[in-house]
């Protein structure tokens, strides 16, 4: 007997000395195990070097291409003359070099908007003065000969001039909060087209031109904002306050925007002729190599037909050049993804089924394909001017792999980044070199100098250090796969099993998703995830004993149009079928109880998740929906009307909602919202809850005070993704 309790304890003292940590939640939320990355990358003029801010934010330091080594100091904090700069927040270069704006003091707006504190710095006599001494600015600037900067303040434009003392002249004065606002976009326009700046200087430097945005009859939302903490807002003590935007739902009506034109000279502004419908969208502005042209992008109100116009800021007069039209909508990424270098247009269009670029001359001529095939070009990275090179991101190898190619102007195209898994790039102002970020499920980034022919020439970041300390855990086996639905849909997902993975066990199962159009979680890729981190999350739940799953539904991008623009006009519907049809086939496998499946999701995943929970099958045993749509009633104007039209053309699909499901909702659910999301509003919610305790449904809700649609700072993320796991626990292992 006691030499059996010997040997007992000999074995249980030798696993417990080979058994992996196990992770935390502060190991997720707090960044400990973060992949370090490479920020505020800048490719200089030269060619030969590129930028970037150094880890205690006090200097820009200069590296080179070819090597990847410091070969010099853009800017340090410690020896700058002038004035006094903290820590460097972000920066901006002249076309020459010669100077950079230091921001610093940064204040959030929305999601990439924000105010900062410039400092005007000259490379050659190492001082900085300030930009401005009237507060701080938005949105600037340089100007293409590198001697004036143009700024937003309180939505008016101004322009300060170098080589006038820097002279402060104010160009528009009819700005003003939710009424009118001038060179930078309202919150619709921020949002939806991810632009930040509205405003352009001529090739010349003569001319500045920008989009006004009048908003005056835009309707208002009011978010509450009380005291709370982390950080305290001691001016709502005694009473709570209110924060109030335009914010224009699905139907209503959008600002109205125009384009005018400043003569730097003569001080003249004038209304630019754009032809557009009453209202319709103005998602972009790009300056070209010429002064006298302008391209400025127009869509319609359903943002079927893209048309980029060429526009004198002088004569006022435009001239189309290219339309692009769509028998459902014009992807945002045709928008985002569109490059004018020298006299080209590189557009991005799904014309014949995926996306693939055209190649246009200024005055609207088709000059070729760039490229084409059964793929998907996911990421535009430009246009050659001197080789007649494309270069950008594809799908070749399947939607979960992306890899870096450059299209040649005889039509042979070379993949410049071959190995599997998901790569990116920075490309040389030249062209020649470029910064390589490489990762897949199971290694974290690796990033690489490399050089016109993807030869890899440095080795810049490797991770190893994350990698050696995640080898501490007990960390379980990702792995990609797909399988068939019951309507021959074939649709691609990852799992993550526990560590000590037994196949002779039944695991409760936590499906994470997003789903919305055009979006992408299932890569292979370390960004995958809840929280990204090579699906650390998951890890967590792997080893509180879930098997953590991901799918892309129907919708989703990387598969090309038909695929993705299926959901038109009824977005919900295809989503759910799918999510449900992935824990029927989940339920399926010998080693997952079917009987405890669990669905969860953030703003459009938490959306997909009170569809699917109320598709009609009761496959899911709980569900979390953190700040959720309800209704697309509820939602913007841009995004909502892209995909569903307006509620007056398409009253079917909008009523097809939770709001309207809540009596077919099945499992038990929590409700996490921010009270100050100005994007998916906590109305949702609200609305929603009201309809749950309408029709006798019990749920759970969390509330975040003063939190926006990322629901963090302070406590608040550790908070929130305890009360989610200690959630999943008791519905699906009790």
């Amino acid at each position: 007997m006691r030499r059996y309790i010997v040997i007992t304890l000999s074995l249980l003292l030798a696993l417990t000395a080979v058994a992996g940590k196990r992770l935390t939640l502060t190991d997720v939320t707090g960044g400990a195990l973060r992949a370090e990355g490479m920020r505020a990358v800048t490719a200089m003029p030269d060619g030969e070097t590129y930028a970037q801010i150094s880890d205690d934010g006090r200097r820009i330091v200069l590296y080179s291409f070819k090597t990847g080594r410091e070969v010099g100091v853009l800017f340090d904090a410690a020896t700058v003359k002038g004035s006094t700069i903290g820590t460097v927040e972000g920066y901006q270069l002249s076309a020459d070099g010669r100077r950079l704006l230091i921001e610093t003091d940064v204040k959030r707006i929305y999601r990439r908007s924000y105010t900062a504190s410039y400092y005007l710095y000259d490379v050659r006599n190492n001082r900085a003065t300030p930009l401005s001494d009237g507060g701080p600015q938005q949105a600037p600037l340089f100007s293409p000969d590198g001697l004036q900067v143009a700024f937003v303040r309180a939505n008016n434009i101004y322009i300060v001039k170098l080589l006038y003392d820097n002279a402060e002249v104010q160009v528009t004065k009819d700005g003003e909060a939710n009424a009118v606002i001038n060179g930078i976009p309202d919150w619709v326009n921020e949002e939806e087209f991810g632009v930040e700046r509205a405003m352009v200087f001529t090739a010349d430097s003569r001319q500045l031109v920008w989009v006004r945005y009048d908003e005056r009859h835009v309707k208002e939302y009011s978010m509450p904002l009380f005291k709370g903490l982390r950080p305290e807002r001691s001016e709502f003590a005694d009473y709570p306050g209110f924060y109030t935007y335009k914010y224009p739902i699905a139907g209503g009506q959008n600002a109205a925007v125009s384009v005018w034109s400043y003569d730097i000279e003569s001080r003249r502004t004038r209304q630019l002729e754009v032809p557009m419908d009453a209202d319709g969208y103005i998602p972009r502005i790009v300056a070209t190599d010429d002064a006298s042209r302008v391209a400025v992008c127009t869509l319609n109100r359903h943002q079927d037909c893209l048309r980029v116009y060429m526009v004198n800021p002088l004569s006022t007069v435009s001239k189309l050049a290219v339309e692009d039209r769509s028998d459902k909508y014009i992807r945002e990424e045709a928008v985002s993804g569109l490059r004018i270098s020298g006299q080209h247009i590189l557009l991005p269009s799904d014309r014949d089924g995926n996306m693939h670029l055209y190649l246009y001359n200024l005055n609207g001529q088709l000059l070729r394909q760039i490229e084409r095939g059964d793929y998907e070009v996911s990421a535009v990275y430009g246009y050659d001017e001197k080789s007649g090179n494309a270069y950008y991101a594809s799908h070749e190898n399947g939607a979960t792999d992306q890899r870096v190619w450059v299209a040649r102007k005889d039509g042979r195209r070379e993949c410049l980044t071959p190995k599997a898994g998901w790569s990116t790039a920075v490309f040389s102002s030249n062209w020649q070199y470029f910064i390589h970020t490489w990762s897949n499920l199971d290694t974290p980034f690796v990033y690489t100098v490399c050089n016109h022919s993807g030869k890899p020439l440095a080795t810049l970041v490797d991770n190893q250090a994350l990698r050696d300390a995640l080898k501490e855990y007990d960390m379980g086996e990702r792995s990609l796969f797909c399988f068939t639905t019951s309507e021959g849909v074939t649709l691609n997902g990852w799992l993550v099993k526990p560590a000590g993975f037994d196949a002779s066990k039944r695991y409760p199962v936590v499906m994470y998703q997003y789903g919305g159009p055009g979006s992408q979680q299932v890569k292979d890729a370390w960004s995958n995830g809840m929280c990204g981190q090579g699906a650390l999350l998951e890890q967590y739940l792997c080893q509180q004993g879930f098997v953590c799953v991901c799918v892309d539904n129907r919708g989703t991008g990387g598969r090309g149009a038909e695929f993705e623009k299926c959901t038109y006009r009824q977005l919900g519907v295809l989503e759910a079928r799918d999510q449900v049809e992935a824990a029927l086939w989940l339920g399926s496998l010998p080693y997952v109880d079917k009987e405890r499946i669990g669905i969860w999701g953030w703003s459009y995943g938490g959306f997909n998740t009170l569809m699917s929970m109320s598709e009609g099958r009761a496959v899911f045993r709980a569900g979390i929906a953190i700040a959720p749509p309800t209704s697309w009633r509820y939602y913007d104007t841009i995004y909502t009307e892209r995909f569903m039209r307006t509620p007056q053309e398409n009253p079917t699909g909008y009523d097809d909602c939770p709001i309207a499901r809540v009596g077919s909702l099945h499992g038990a659910l929590l409700l996490c919202h921010g009270m100050a999301d100005d994007n998916v509003h906590y109305r949702n919610t609200a609305e929603y809850t009201e309809a749950l305790v309408q029709a006798d449904k019990d749920f759970r809700q969390l509330v975040y005070t003063n939190r926006n649609h990322s629901i963090y700072g302070g406590n608040t993320r550790n908070h929130l993704f305890r009360q989610c796991c200690d959630f999943f626990e008791k519905e699906l292992k009790n």
